[in-house]
């Protein structure tokens, strides 16, 4: 008699918790969601957080769940579960785990091993009760210790990790640094306060310039018009003037007139006088 073999089923959850307290899930958040941001307009980096990952086709007992899992060269979109072999046999290239006080050493150490054995190419531990971070890298079968983090940058994700001077802090390679749900809000609205004040110079700076261009309209217009009275005045000067010089010649055309008229007079006085005729009676 032929026995079917049952299908493996492949749980979405492993019945813990995503994070043990407050601090622990803030940060998960803010890293899943800081690379998520980095890679968004990458369709083929898949970023999750929380997720079980299943190495092994047909066994189900194989599997962790990153607190953040990246996978490059896989599609972005909704997942149970990352099956691996449905993955084209791509194993999460980084992960990183954030401690929290229930996370026991034991717990920690199986999942390096599972890590170190199933391929992930990166894995980053952080506490943040305590401030330590430790992160190895692969080299060939093993996760080797990388030995000063600090300043350390993240070769598949190019993060920076900078932690002196209080808790970890994680900067993309744009240089900017991974924020809070709440820092983003934040900064939105101060990048929206700074853009509406920014508006507001804008405009200020436009009426300014409409009022200075208008000015200059009418600083115009007064010296055109000034202009145009000064050429009137001109008119009018170079008017009177030849009504002027007009009643000059007439002056002279009257003396010349008069001269005449006198001359005309004495030749005719004299003539009489020739005649023996005094021109006086």
């Amino acid at each position: 008699m032929l026995t079917l073999k049952k299908p493996v089923i492949y749980p979405e959850s492993d019945g813990q918790p995503m994070s043990d307290n407050t601090r622990q899930f803030r940060w998960i958040m803010t890293i899943q969601g800081g690379i998520d941001g980095i890679f968004r307009h990458d369709e083929n980096v898949f970023v999750a957080g929380n997720l079980l990952w299943y190495p092994v086709e047909g066994d189900n007992k194989i599997r962790a769940a990153p607190d953040v899992l990246v996978a490059f060269g896989r599609p972005k979109g909704d997942r149970g579960s990352y099956l691996q072999w449905l993955e084209d046999h791509i194993a999460p290239q980084v992960v990183f785990e954030v401690a929290s006080p229930g996370n026991r050493a034991g717990q920690l150490t199986t999942k390096f091993v599972f890590y170190e054995r199933y391929g992930a190419e990166e894995y980053y531990l952080y506490d943040p009760d305590t401030g330590e971070l430790f992160g190895w890298t692969r080299s060939g079968e093993r996760l080797v210790e990388i030995p000063n983090m600090n300043g350390w940058v993240s070769p598949r994700l190019g993060v920076r990790f900078e932690i002196h001077d209080g808790p970890l802090r994680l900067f993309g390679p744009d240089g900017k640094p991974f924020l809070t749900y709440t820092e983003l809000v934040e900064q939105g609205e101060r990048e929206a306060r700074e853009k509406d004040q920014a508006l507001r110079r804008a405009e200020a700076a436009q009426q300014q310039t409409e009022h200075a261009r208008q000015q200059a309209v009418e600083a115009q217009q007064a010296q055109l018009q000034a202009q145009q009275q000064a050429e009137q005045a001109q008119q009018q000067a170079e008017q009177a003037q030849q009504q002027a010089e007009q009643a000059r010649q007439q002056a002279e055309q009257a003396r010349q007139q008069a001269e005449q008229a006198r001359r005309e007079a004495e030749r005719l006085a004299a003539k009489l006088r020739e005649l023996g005729i005094d021109p006086a009676r």
